[in-house]
């Protein structure tokens, strides 16, 4: 065994590079999983102080001097970013709080529904069984119900901390829009002054991410707005919250989209039951995911993240896993950051395998 450890060793970490980057690795993963929590504001800005970065580079493009096209870019960050938080956020937490004191009614209506299974299909289901089930869930509703007042009540803390991140968040991406080239060069005083193999990394990452984050939240913004608008056309009830919830589903590839389904669906079905109404809906609803998969996704990314279905499966359980919704929403730019480094490392000579 201490020989396969050697030979490994000397085959994939021949070179003080590739220990400095598995250490660099490694001390990311702990952070992750035990600070994860804490350093999730300073990722998001870096996530939206890299997608703004594209704006200023290209109004520098054009001519622009670095300062107007920072001061630019952040502006239109901050109107994005007061429009949610002072439009979109109080619109979507209405209608969530209408959910959840609905939630009752729209059980009594389940069970309407249901109490014509024991007569149409009597070997199948019974009515003893039907009232169990719809006991057991008026009972996790209604501990649903006094969790939300508890947290409501005793969520003080918790909206500081809110308050605080709102303040924040814009803080840290006007920063790292306006000194990205010495935070870099500060970060970059600490490696070897030779590292091609994590020139070689960020090179990937860098050509690779900067399509994905802007083409990312373009695809949230067209997919959600459309979303809406249909939603609220067709007379869907909590139509914001709904096509927010179909936005924020494309972050996650796959799995967002067959999830999302679930509350689509019950919605139109409580709302109207089979009939056309909630056909139009859901037929709407399939309409968006396809083209988004098929048009928008090709047109927005151009195989910028070239990962497997099963390499994004496994990075969404296992990042899931290890910093919890989190890990979730960032699984692909971490994901995409393990490829960077599998395909950069360096390869062994003859004289090392």
């Amino acid at each position: 065994m201490f020989e396969v450890l050697t030979k490994w060793y000397r085959r994939y970490l021949f070179d003080e590079e590739s220990i400095l980057l598995l250490i660099m690795l490694a001390l990311g993963l702990i952070l992750l999983n035990y600070v994860g929590d804490i350093l999730a504001p300073l990722l998001v800005s870096i996530v939206l102080a890299y997608l703004m970065q594209g704006v200023a580079n290209t109004l520098r493009g054009k001519g622009l001097a670095k300062w107007i096209a920072v001061t630019l870019a952040f502006l239109l960050f901050m109107g994005g970013f007061l429009g949610s938080t002072l439009l979109l956020l109080p619109l979507v937490w209405r209608q969530l709080g209408s959910l959840v004191r609905e939630l009752p009614g729209i059980l009594d209506r389940v069970r309407e529904f249901l109490n014509v299974l024991p007569t149409e299909y009597p070997t199948l289901v019974n009515t003893d069984q039907l009232n169990g089930v719809i006991e057991m869930a008026r009972a996790e509703i209604g501990q649903f119900g006094q969790i939300v007042i508890t947290k409501s009540l005793a969520g003080l803390p918790g909206l500081l901390t809110l308050g605080i991140y709102l303040i924040l968040i814009p803080i840290l991406v006007f920063f790292l829009l306006k000194d990205r080239d010495e935070i870099l060069n500060w970060f970059a005083s600490f490696l070897p002054s030779e590292r091609p193999l994590l020139k070689r990394i960020w090179t990937e990452m860098d050509d690779q991410m900067s399509n994905y984050v802007r083409g990312k939240v373009v695809e949230i913004i067209i997919v959600g707005g459309i979303s809406y608008v249909c939603f609220a056309w067709l007379g869907l009830s909590y139509a914001a919250l709904l096509g927010l919830l179909v936005g924020l589903s494309v972050i996650i590839p796959y799995i967002g989209a067959v999830l999302v389904t679930i509350p689509v669906a019950a919605v139109g079905f409580i709302q109207w039951g089979l009939y056309e109404p909630f056909y139009y809906v859901m037929a709407a609803y399939v309409v968006i995911q396809v083209l988004d998969g098929n048009v928008l996704v090709p047109l927005l990314f151009s195989e910028a993240v070239n990962l497997h279905p099963v390499a994004i499966l496994l990075a969404v359980i296992f990042f899931g896993g290890v910093w919890g919704v989190p890990g979730v929403f960032f699984a692909i730019p971490l994901a995409t950051l393990v490829k960077a480094v599998i395909n950069a490392w360096p390869a062994p000579s003859e004289s090392q395998v």
